[in-house]
C-alpha cells in the first residue's frame, strides 16, 4: 500500500523555523519559572490610534462591510494611498494602476514570485534579509542568489561585484532599507546607481519598505520611485502595520511598475479576495491622519532606541545605534556564535532575540533585538544582559 505523504518537498527549502523555535525557547523559560522579555518578533506592543480603532470599529458594524472586498484594493483606498505617497514622496501614481493593495506586505513578496518568475529562474536577495524574501522563492522554484550586505560598506550591496553571469541569470532582486534585520538605510543617491543597475542589466528592482516612517534623528528615507524613470523597472511595498500599529489588520500595499502589478493582481485574483474593507477604511484614516495631524511613530521608537543603547552600553555591549526601523543589529561577543548566545542569554535571564544567521549566513555573528517593549522593560532587558554577560566574561 502506498503511505500517504502529505508534505511538499519544497517546504524543506523554506529555510529557517527560528522563529516558532525561539518561542519554544521561551516557553521552557517560563517552565523555569523566569519572566520573559519578548525581544525577538517585530510585533507592535501598543494600540492603534484611538480614532484608528473607532474607524475599525464603526466600520464592522456596517452590514455592506462584509461582502468580497475585491483583490486590487478600493478606490478610495488606492486614491488616498496616491495622495499620500504625492505627500510624503512627492511622485504620482495612477491608483487604478500603479497601485495595489495587500494582506501586509509579507502578502505581496511571498506571491511575487509566483506572478513575475518560473521554475529555474533565479533572484538576488539581501543577505542577511527578511526570511519571507527566500521563502516566496522556494514556494516558487525560484533559486535564491545571495547579496551579501556587509558591515564594511555600511550594508550596502556592491553591484559590480556580481558577476556578469549572474546578472544574466537574474530576473529580479530585493532591496530593504530601512533593512529589517540590519537597520541600514540608504540615500536617493544609492537608489540612482539601483535603478541605473536594475535598467543595464534588464532586471526587476524589487523595493521593500515597510519602516519608511520608522526613522531617527531627522532622517527621512527616500522611495525608490523617487528617482526618474524608476517606474520602468521598479516596484516598492509599503506597511501599514509598523508605522500605524495596524499590524493584526493585515494591510500593506504595492506601488510602481503597472506590468509587475498587473501579474501580481491576476495571481492574487486566483488565490484571495482583497483585504477586509474595515481595514482599508482604517488604513484610509491612518494616511489621512498622517498627511493632515500627524503622530508619527517614530519618536515612540527613537526614545526607545535611545534608552536600550545607553543602557547597553553601560553595561558592557557596546552596540551600534540604529538609524531606522524597530530593531538592534549587536555583534555577539567573542567566542560565541549566533545562536549559542541567542539560546544561552534567553535561557539564563528570559531575554528573547533572535540568533542574525536565521536571516542568512552574512548574519552570522550578530543577533537582533526588537524595541517593543516599553522603555522601563528594556532598561531591565538590558541589566539582565550585562548580569549574563558578567557572570561569563564574553567580553575580555
Amino acid at each position: 500500500m502506498k503511505k500517504l505523504n502529505v508534505r511538499a518537498q519544497k517546504l524543506d527549502r523554506l529555510g529557517s523555523a527560528i522563529f516558532s523555535e525561539v518561542a519554544g525557547w521561551k516557553r521552557e523559560a517560563r517552565e523555569q519559572g523566569l519572566s520573559v522579555i519578548s525581544l525577538d518578533i517585530g510585533s507592535p506592543d501598543r494600540p492603534p490610534e484611538e480614532e484608528l480603532r473607532g474607524v475599525l470599529a464603526a466600520a464592522s458594524l456596517r452590514s455592506d462591510t462584509y461582502r468580497y472586498p475585491g483583490t486590487e484594493g478600493t478606490l478610495a483606498f488606492r486614491e488616498t494611498v496616491a495622495k499620500w505617497f504625492k505627500y510624503r514622496f512627492g511622485v504620482e501614481l495612477d491608483p487604478r494602476s500603479e497601485i495595489l493593495s495587500l494582506m501586509g506586505t509579507q502578502d505581496g513578496l511571498a506571491h511575487l514570485p509566483l506572478a513575475i518568475a518560473d521554475p529555474g529562474d533565479a533572484a538576488l536577495l539581501p543577505d542577511p534579509g527578511y526570511p519571507v524574501y527566500g521563502a516566496g522563492l522556494a514556494v516558487a522554484g525560484v533559486e535564491a542568489i545571495p547579496l551579501p550586505l556587509l558591515e564594511e560598506n555600511g550594508y550596502l550591496p556592491d553591484f559590480e561585484a556580481v558577476p556578469q553571469a549572474v546578472w544574466d541569470r537574474v530576473k529580479f532582486m530585493i532591496l530593504n532599507y530601512p533593512s529589517n534585520p540590519l537597520s541600514a538605510t540608504a540615500d536617493l543617491a544609492f537608489f540612482e546607481k539601483a535603478v541605473h543597475t536594475a535598467r543595464k542589466h534588464g532586471v526587476l528592482l524589487v523595493h521593500d519598505n515597510a519602516y519608511s516612517e520608522m526613522a531617527f534623528d531627522g532622517f527621512r528615507p527616500p522611495s525608490v520611485l523617487e528617482v526618474p524613470g524608476a517606474l520602468d523597472v521598479a516596484i516598492e511595498f509599503h506597511s501599514l502595520s509598523k508605522s500605524y500599529h495596524l499590524a493584526g489588520t493585515r494591510l500593506g500595499f504595492a506601488v510602481g511598475n503597472r506590468e509587475v502589478l498587473s501579474s501580481l493582481r491576476d495571481l492574487k485574483n486566483n488565490i484571495d479576495f482583497g483585504v477586509f474593507l474595515g481595514a482599508q477604511e482604517a488604513g484610509i484614516a491612518a494616511l489621512e491622519l498622517d498627511m493632515n495631524a500627524p503622530k508619527p511613530i517614530s519618536g515612540l521608537y527613537e526614545r526607545r532606541r535611545d534608552v536600550f543603547v545607553r543602557a547597553l552600553r553601560e553595561q558592557g555591549w557596546n552596540v551600534t545605534s540604529p538609524q531606522a526601523t524597530m530593531f538592534l543589529w549587536a555583534r555577539v561577543p567573542e567566542g560565541w556564535s549566533s545562536r549559542s548566545f541567542s539560546q544561552s542569554l534567553l535561557a539564563a535571564t528570559g531575554v528573547a532575540s533572535i540568533p542574525g544567521n536565521a536571516f542568512g549566513a552574512e548574519g552570522e555573528g550578530f543577533v537582533r533585538l526588537a524595541l517593543v517593549e516599553e522603555e522601563e522593560i528594556l532598561a531591565e532587558a538590558a541589566k539582565r544582559v550585562g548580569e549574563f554577560v558578567r557572570g561569563t566574561d564574553p567580553w575580555k
